[in-house]
């Protein structure tokens, strides 16, 4: 595998989010829609932690010491016990983009890495260095989506109150 794509694409999503964030004010930034899903400011906390306590570290656990035991995740638990819906989005912006430049610098450091080295995950079985590394960048990937959807639920919420729809955006049946 060549992880070159793969690191250029983590590399790119700290600038994206950051370009498309900047000035968000703070209540826009918690929106909540009435499903109860997570605000921007969620998302973002999310992916500082998932940097710091998942995705890095498991893919060093699982090169370095494929045997070790993962430190346990619950992102559930950490937006709630972590205060997630509290936090300022410029700060979980910047701190995202933070340990983004710490894994890009290790990633990159590895070499020659064996990326088919495998963690026995207690549930699913094998998982691959190489399966962690493109799941980390689908996991960037899907929260950018989530990220668009609150965008778009503040797009038709603001227009509500006029009365006005956003059905010419695309939204009958592309």
């Amino acid at each position: 595998m060549n992880p070159i794509p793969i690191v250029e694409q983590l590399a790119r999503t700290p600038g994206a989010l950051a370009a498309w964030l900047e000035g968000l004010e703070a209540d826009r930034a918690r929106f909540k829609p009435p499903s109860g899903a997570w605000s921007i400011v969620e998302i973002m906390a999310h992916l500082v932690d998932e940097e710091r306590e998942d995705f890095r570290a498991r893919l060093r656990l699982t090169i370095e010491s494929p045997g070790k035991e993962w430190p346990r995740t619950d992102p559930e638990a950490w937006a709630r016990d972590r205060g997630y819906h509290a936090r300022d989005l410029d700060e979980m912006v910047n701190e995202f983009r933070k340990e983004r430049d710490e894994s890009l610098r290790w990633l990159l450091s590895l070499g020659n890495a064996d990326w088919k080295i495998a963690y026995q995950h207690p549930r699913v079985g094998p998982v691959t260095a190489g399966e962690l590394l493109v799941s980390w960048s689908a996991h960037d990937a899907l929260h950018v989506r989530q990220i668009a959807k609150r965008m778009f639920e503040l797009a038709a919420r603001d227009g509500a109150d006029e009365g006005f729809k956003t059905t010419y955006a695309g939204e009958w049946g592309a």
